[in-house]
Parts: structure tokens; C-alpha cells; sequence
């Protein structure tokens, strides 16, 4: 059963899909990302996880890094089992559109305006990610939570995978 999110007070933040990603592989940056999404899970960092990210998270997973599909479908699953009050369920028409806009407006990508509409609606102003390329939008923070020296292992992780 789900806590009301009201019980949690305010959200700072909107939880971006590679950050699922690196958490369910094995890879460099795997335990930071795991302990970043601890600390939502509990509260201490008072941020949204959407759970349609878990779906982009499978595609990841299973087409570009090549995890076996039921090795990846077990693991988020894992993830959404605990019910957690900060996992936001629904999508909204008029957030689907308004990320529209925002993505044709910034030259962003879909997902990316769908972030910033989700984080107006909760005045969470921060976007946690690991995407190099996520657009600075005015009155918001880009956050990367795996270290730096962390994300240079990934990367070089992901080039060595693809050789």
C-alpha cells in the first residue's frame, strides 16, 4: 500500500531514467547510483521517480546494454516492489503536452520536457541525471549524482562493451 505523497512534504527533484539504468547493471558507477536511489527510496533526497521511467529503463537495458530481458525485467521489478510514496504512477495529458511544448520550445527531447513539466508541477526544480546532454532550462538545476571519476569509468565501460 501506498503512503500519501503529502506525508513526504515537498519534492526538490525528478529522477531521470539513466540514473535507473546504471543501478540495475553491473558497471563502474553501479553502487553510487544504487545509493543515490536509496537515499530517494527513504526520503533523505526528496525526489520524484516516474515508474514510466522503469520502462525506458527495460528498453536500455535489454537493447542497447544487452541485458538478458528477464534478468532486466526482475531486477526493476525488485525496485518497484518496494511501493514507495516518491515512484509518481500517473501521466497526465495535460503533462504530456506540456512537455511537448516545452521539448519544441527548448530543442530538447520529449522525455526531457516531460521531466520539466512533472518537476513544475511538484515545484521540484532539480533534474537528477546522468545525461551530459540535458539542456540547462532557466529556474532549474541539472544534477549529476554519480561522481565524476565514477561516470568517466562508466563511459569508458560503455565504450569497451560496444567494441
Amino acid at each position: 500500500m501506498h503512503m500519501q505523497r503529502k506525508s513526504w512534504g515537498s519534492f526538490e527533484g525528478v529522477v531521470d531514467v539513466g540514473i535507473i539504468v546504471i543501478a540495475h547493471v553491473m558497471n563502474p558507477a553501479r553502487d553510487e547510483a544504487i545509493d543515490f536511489l536509496k537515499r530517494v527510496l527513504t526520503g533523505d533526497i526528496r525526489a520524484i521517480i516516474p515508474t514510466s521511467a522503469f520502462l525506458g529503463a527495460y528498453h536500455i537495458l535489454t537493447r542497447y546494454l544487452r541485458v538478458p530481458r528477464l534478468d532486466a525485467k526482475k531486477s526493476l521489478v525488485q525496485t518497484l516492489e518496494i511501493e514507495a510514496p516518491m515512484f509518481y504512477e500517473d501521466i497526465k495529458v495535460e503533462q504530456v503536452i506540456d512537455g511537448l511544448d516545452l521539448a519544441s520550445v527548448y530543442n530538447i527531447e520529449s522525455w526531457d520536457g516531460y521531466l520539466i513539466s512533472l518537476a513544475q508541477e511538484f515545484d521540484a526544480y532539480i533534474i537528477f541525471t546522468i545525461d551530459r546532454d540535458f539542456r540547462k532550462i532557466p529556474g532549474f538545476s541539472v544534477v549529476n549524482p554519480i561522481s565524476d571519476k565514477l561516470m568517466e569509468e562508466y563511459h569508458q565501460w560503455l565504450l569497451n562493451m560496444n567494441k
